[in-house]
């Protein structure tokens, strides 16, 4: 007999599979209002690919501002880091998507985590004064 208790609110491992695999192909999309309903539904908002991708990390480095700055508003991690121990405020900046970048830092995404840095990123692809603090 299976356990009533089961990870995932009653949903067989595959299921599950199934709709992690949905909601990070959401996020890739910047489809935030469905996104939105999957965490509100359960989904955790930390949830991430095999190779430590978030959804937030796949946001950002898509470009999907509106889709970030509503993962951040569900307590998503802005320094959580994938498996090649890269920031999502890095792949913001290596992918020249500078709204996002200015979201991830007003959520105080610290540009000094991961391999390569943001910080050093932003050197490297002459975005440094996107990292520069105002007052």
């Amino acid at each position: 007999m299976e356990s009533s208790n089961r990870e995932g609110g009653g949903l067989s491992a595959g299921q599950r599979a199934r709709v992690v695999e949905i909601a990070l192909d959401l996020a890739r999309e910047g489809r935030t209002g469905e996104l939105v309903e999957f965490v509100r539904h359960g989904l955790p908002v930390d949830v991430a690919d095999p190779g430590a991708n978030t959804l937030l990390m796949l946001a950002a480095y898509h470009g999907r501002a509106d889709t970030v700055r509503a993962l951040l508003a569900l307590g998503a991690d802005p320094d959580a880091r994938n498996a090649r121990d890269q920031s999502p405020l890095a792949g913001a900046l290596f992918k020249g998507a500078d709204e996002v970048v200015a979201v991830l830092r007003a959520a105080g995404a610290d540009p000094d985590a991961g391999t390569p840095t943001a910080r050093a990123a932003a050197a490297l692809f002459g975005r440094a004064h996107l990292l520069v603090d105002r007052p």
